[in-house]
């Protein structure tokens, strides 16, 4: 299809117009879609490294937030060289030693993607009762222990009985 303005090169754009409740459509080539003041820009503001950034403590545009860590002092993994910067630019890690180099922002961003650093699966909906309930006391297990730490033992008591609870019904 060529454009309706000069009827020589390619339409590119398809311009819907409604003025006044009158609806006018024309397809125009990139250049006088230009001249009539038709111009697009698509550049992606999401990007994976945008996003990237922004999980592990950098804002959108690159400049360094105070999330944790120290300022000025980038980690680089000790096999292959890569930096800190260079893996939240690129999103890339270089090798497997960058696992472990880079490992509390990696879990950072997992947390923040994820709500956890461990991967949870699915489990299927027929044989997934028993699954859900030792996930469930594994939970409970967890508040229980924290309870503790915190003293407080009302709570604690209340979470030891549901573990019970759940425990026995396992059992029949």
């Amino acid at each position: 299809m060529l454009c309706e303005r000069c009827g020589q090169n390619p339409a590119t754009m398809h311009i819907t117009r409604v003025v006044n409740g009158q609806k006018t459509e024309m397809n125009l080539c990139t250049q006088c879609a230009q001249e009539l003041g038709h111009t697009f820009n698509f550049s992606p503001q999401l990007t994976f490294q945008n996003l990237l950034k922004g999980l592990m403590g950098h804002d959108v545009l690159g400049d360094f937030s105070i999330s944790g860590g120290n300022i000025g002092v980038t980690k680089k993994c000790p096999v292959c060289g890569l930096t800190e910067n260079q893996f939240i630019n690129s999103g890339f890690l270089g090798c497997s030693q960058c696992y472990e180099t880079f490992k509390d922002r990696v879990e950072q961003a997992l947390r923040k993607i994820h709500g956890s650093t461990e991967h949870r699966g699915k489990f299927p909906a027929k044989t997934g009762g028993k699954i859900k309930i030792l996930r469930e006391i594994e939970n409970l297990k967890k508040a229980l222990n924290e309870a503790v730490s915190k003293e407080e033992f009302e709570k604690a008591a209340e979470l030891r009985d549901k573990i019970k609870e759940l425990e026995a019904s396992l059992k029949e």
